[in-house]
């Protein structure tokens, strides 16, 4: 391990996040995780690492970092002016940064949440498997809360850039001492130069605004709706509300109308469930939602649209579209695809 960067000032908010904490919501702990897997994952690929290690998730206002050791970063998801000693730092690439630089985030140009990944990956305790911050609960991260001034942190090994992920073992830490845990002699400096460099290339990299449509497979509990509630949920244009947060993006607009009472008996809550409440606006659920609750959904995001709801912020204008669950499963492994071909590409 090494420390890699100081927190100068911790924006809005800005928390260590890998892709969560699976297998905990039969005891009611939350996956928590990044809001925008994709986006962490290629971050990861882009600086050599593990597409689960932890790296920083960074909401609306970033921070301002100073870096402590020579390494490697990249900056993926929103676009939040990022910028390294007051110049700007290229989004989807690989960058070297040295001690003493300082990196900012200037406010939001497009988006809302954008990742910062750091070669060796955020090393804070794993809790549960996870190095993921769940903030209602307090755990993961650094003490289950959001990074404040004067926190350091620490990253783990330097991977060698063309070394198979498969047989990766950690190398140097990332503060300038030479020689590798398995006993070849690049530098730190050395191994980051190999990475940096490398960019995303332009079919990967996705656009945020608004409005935004979601495709969604209807269910598990449409039929608590009536037909005309259901057009009115595929038809009529919503607006993210100041309210939104890590655990559920809610909308307001027309009312999407039940056909009895608005409460079910509580059951499971995936990612991307589309509750919606006596009120009847709906609530897209993200990664720190409940593992269970007991308004009906009406339908689910589907895992590849994930990413647009993330990136949503308030005032951006929501629109559904529904899909079958066979187109679900086909552009879900279609991205995979895509992510598998692009991990082969920056290897």
């Amino acid at each position: 391990m090494a420390e890699v960067f100081e927190v100068v000032a911790p924006g809005l908010l800005t928390t260590v996040q890998d892709r969560g904490r699976h297998g905990y919501q039969a005891f009611g702990v939350p996956v928590a995780g990044a809001v925008d897997e994709y986006a962490l994952r290629i971050a990861n690929l882009l600086v050599g690492n593990d597409e689960n290690a932890a790296g920083l998730e960074i909401t609306l206002l970033g921070p301002t970092l100073r870096v402590l050791a020579p390494t490697v970063i990249a900056v993926t998801g929103a676009d939040l002016g990022a910028t390294r000693n007051g110049q700007p730092l290229p989004l989807w690439e690989a960058v070297a940064v040295e001690p003493g630089d300082e990196i900012r985030f200037r406010g939001v140009k497009q988006g809302c949440r954008a990742y910062l990944a750091v070669a060796g990956g955020i090393d804070v305790p794993p809790v549960m498997g996870s190095r993921s911050t769940y903030l209602r609960g307090g755990i993961g991260g650094i003490g289950g809360r959001a990074l404040k001034a004067g926190d350091v942190l620490e990253a783990g090994g330097l991977f060698r850039a063309d070394e198979p992920a498969t047989t990766r073992r950690p190398r140097a830490a990332v503060c300038g001492r030479r020689g590798d845990a398995d006993g070849s002699d690049a530098s730190p400096g050395e191994v980051a130069r190999q990475i940096a460099g490398r960019r995303v290339p332009a079919e990967f990299v996705p656009r945020y605004g608004s409005p935004i449509t979601l495709r969604v497979v209807l269910g598990p509990q449409d039929d608590h709706f009536t037909p005309a509630g259901v057009a009115t949920f595929l038809s009529a244009e919503y607006v993210v509300t100041v309210e939104a947060d890590r655990m559920g993006c809610r909308l307001d607009g027309p009312t999407i109308e039940h056909a009895g009472p608005a409460d079910i008996i509580s059951d499971g809550i995936p990612l991307g469930a589309v509750q919606v409440p006596g009120h009847g606006r709906p609530i897209v659920m993200l990664a720190d939602r409940q593992t269970t609750g007991g308004y009906p959904k009406i339908a689910t995001v589907i895992s590849v649209d994930i990413p647009r709801i993330a990136q949503a912020k308030p005032g951006d204008r929501v629109r559904f579209a529904a899909v079958s669950r066979d187109e679900a499963v086909r552009l879900y492994r279609e991205r995979e695809e895509g992510l598998r071909r692009l991990a082969q590409r920056l290897a």
